[in-house]
């Protein structure tokens, strides 16, 4: 069984509003973005081409019904609704709320406070809190490929001088790695030190990148073993260095994204514990790397990542 597919292209906060806001079909727009060639089971991945997938429905003159959007494996025999695996997996919220709130996070360049939510979906702020946390859960980039070709490296330090909350601690270190026309990755490390550079990199660089830093000899051992290291001396004012080959050695794409990082500390949520740091910086991540789409593309990537994503309050309160 198919569902009909929305052109994500055209998918506004508007029409979500107006069209969506219907439960039935807002659970069948989430259907069409996590299953546009029919429904997939979650318990063993059955698309329905050996055996076919079938949406339950009440025998006529029965009394108890079926709850809507609920389908049955023909391959293990279990039944499964589009939230199961997912995020939204044993949420009491309305499908269409959820939907709101993944655009409005996905269409925020600076993000939104789980405050502000809260007022706009008309939920209490304990939900839209944890409701914020499981989208950027969601949208983390665990698991995507290393990357390649000319890759800038750099850290910045959130919280401490300034920030009420955390002013009489240390500043947390968040590393950026980011592949020149591609993707990009964030790590949010205990300090600035070798081996947690070193962890960061092996981890999301490829051995054949040639990498660009500055000139902090934290980056000499760990970056060894790599194609290139160039490097940029901003104590004298360099920021980018045109080189022989054509290229040019810099990190400005990495400053941009810092800069975009901490105008959603500063703007919008004020605090930000290093419990939940990386959370946050996975939203970045997921704007930055899908900078190029629509609002409504974004929104249907997110979607897409929500498969086998779980997380409960005990985890994140």
């Amino acid at each position: 069984m198919k569902t009909e597919k929305l052109d994500s292209e055209e998918l506004n906060l508007v029409r979500l509003a107006a069209e969506y806001s219907d439960e039935t079909k807002a659970r069948e727009l989430l259907e069409s973005m996590r299953w546009p060639k029919g429904p997939v089971c979650p318990h063993c991945g059955n698309d329905g081409k050996a055996k076919p997938n079938s949406k339950l429905t009440a025998k006529p003159g029965s009394k108890s019904g079926v709850r809507p959007g609920v389908y049955f494996c023909g391959a293990c025999r279990t039944q499964f609704t589009v939230k199961v695996g997912t995020i939204f997996e044993d949420s009491h919220l309305p499908v269409s709320k959820w939907l709101m709130a993944l655009f409005i996070v996905c269409s925020s360049k600076k993000s939104i406070s789980a405050h502000q939510l809260h007022r706009m979906l008309g939920i209490t702020y304990k939900t839209a809190w944890f409701m914020a946390h499981r989208i950027r859960y969601a949208v983390s980039g665990t698991g995507d490929p290393k990357l390649t070709g000319t890759v800038e490296v750099d850290e910045t330090f959130i919280g401490g001088k300034g920030d009420l909350q955390t002013r009489s601690k240390r500043k947390t270190p968040v590393v950026a790695l980011v592949q020149r026309g591609g993707k990009m990755r964030t790590a949010v490390i205990a300090s600035v030190t070798q081996k947690n550079i070193g962890w960061a990199v092996n981890h999301m660089v490829d051995k054949s990148a040639v990498v660009n830093t500055d000139e902090s000899p934290v980056y000499d051992k760990p970056l060894s073993k790599f194609e290139d290291h160039q490097t940029v001396n901003h104590s004298k004012f360099e920021y980018a260095r045109p080189n022989a080959d054509g290229s040019v050695s810099h990190v400005n794409s990495c400053e941009s994204f810092f800069s975009l990082l901490k105008r959603g500390v500063a703007g919008a949520w004020h605090h930000v514990s290093r419990e939940h740091l990386p959370k946050y910086a996975a939203e970045f991540e997921f704007r930055w790397n899908n900078r190029d789409m629509t609002d409504g593309e974004r929104m249907e990537q997110a979607v897409l990542k929500t498969e086998g994503k779980r997380l409960t309050y005990r985890q994140v309160a």
